[in-house]
């Protein structure tokens, strides 16, 4: 498939018509962001900035430390230490651009300003997105919305503003969400945007090198302990759940994005299909969930944890004890395992 043959052609016009003449764009992305997240946002930016276009990107919250040598990372605003500058500039916009989130309340601290904006525009990979922009792209089968996004850029007839910078934000996003290209998700066309954005001016070693070998200390000494202290491997169905309470992030002097990955651990071991990973937050329980094959661990967070996502990639929260939402997911998988054989 092409890229101009996966965008919508009435949203493409739609874009087409709003980017007609400068503009004044506020690009929003989801709390905790990932690098899929940050890649489409930074990447965008630097498009529509080389379009003429003012474009400022707005993160609910700051980016774990192994993000945030993206280029033009350093002029995005973050909630959690600018919240007044994020939302007057989504006040002041003449439109906002959501990146990577299908509903509103994704976006943390910035949701009232988000929902108050006059105009907005949705690219977005997860499945049933609220219906709230008036231009949408939403493509679940994309592995990425950094691949979204070069796609509508392509399309648009702009490929030519992908520079060096832009390419290595939106390759960070593709490689990040793909899992460096090994997710069902991965298609022929996900390895030709690849090579066209490392023709763009990517070098893949610097981006691998710069988001998987800038370990702490602590981070490495947190992982051997899940491993080995707060793992259980339930094999007769094919299950591994990792736990980590406040006091054990805080043993390891837990930094934002430490425990990113650990949840692929699990599901990497031989015969395992599903694997769960569960942290207390001060006040509530981040829920991830990852599975092979065809079990669609996206309807089990969105059912039972207040979230969703992907058939194979998922995440939610639970309001209840870091041990009764452990509980109540071993309860449930019996039944969840013996409807996907």
């Amino acid at each position: 498939m092409t890229a101009s043959s996966s965008v919508p052609v009435d949203a493409l016009q739609g874009l087409r018509d709003l980017l007609s003449t400068p503009k004044r764009l506020a690009l929003v992305t989801h709390y905790n962001p990932d690098g899929d997240a940050i890649g489409s946002s930074l990447g965008l930016m630097h498009v529509l900035r080389a379009a003429g276009h003012r474009a400022q990107v707005l993160l609910p919250n700051s980016a774990p430390a192994f993000l945030r040598w993206m280029p033009g990372y350093d002029e995005a605003m973050a909630g959690d230490t600018k919240r007044d500058q994020c939302i007057s500039a989504i006040r002041e916009a003449d439109a906002v651009i959501c990146l990577d989130f299908n509903r509103r309340d994704r976006v943390g601290a910035l949701e009232e300003a988000l929902r108050a904006a006059p105009f907005t525009v949705l690219i977005d990979h997860h499945q049933e997105p609220e219906d709230f922009a008036a231009i949408p792209f939403s493509d679940p089968s994309a592995c990425s919305t950094s691949q979204m996004v070069h796609d509508i850029v392509e399309a648009m007839g702009w490929a030519e503003r992908i520079g060096p910078e832009a390419a290595a934000c939106l390759y960070t996003g593709i490689v990040t969400d793909s899992g460096s290209f090994r997710f069902g998700s991965t298609t022929p066309h996900t390895m030709r945007v690849a090579a066209r954005l490392m023709e763009r001016g990517v070098r893949i070693t610097d981006v691998h090198e710069a988001i998987a070998d800038d370990n702490r200390p602590d981070r490495l000494r947190l992982l051997g302990f899940t491993l080995t202290e707060r793992m259980v491997v339930l094999p007769e169905l094919a299950t591994a759940i990792i736990s980590l309470s406040l006091d054990d992030l805080k043993r390891f002097n837990y930094q934002q994005g430490d425990t990113e990955g650990f949840v692929n651990y699990g599901l990497s071991m031989r015969g395992i299909r599903l694997a769960a990973l569960f942290i207390e937050r001060p006040d509530l329980v981040k829920v991830s969930l990852r599975s092979k094959g065809q079990l669609p661990v996206d309807g089990l967070v969105r059912d039972h944890f207040n979230g969703g996502g992907h058939r194979n990639a998922a995440g939610g929260q639970a309001k209840e004890t870091l041990a009764d939402a452990v509980t109540r997911f071993r309860t449930l998988l019996p039944d969840f395992i013996a409807q996907h054989p």
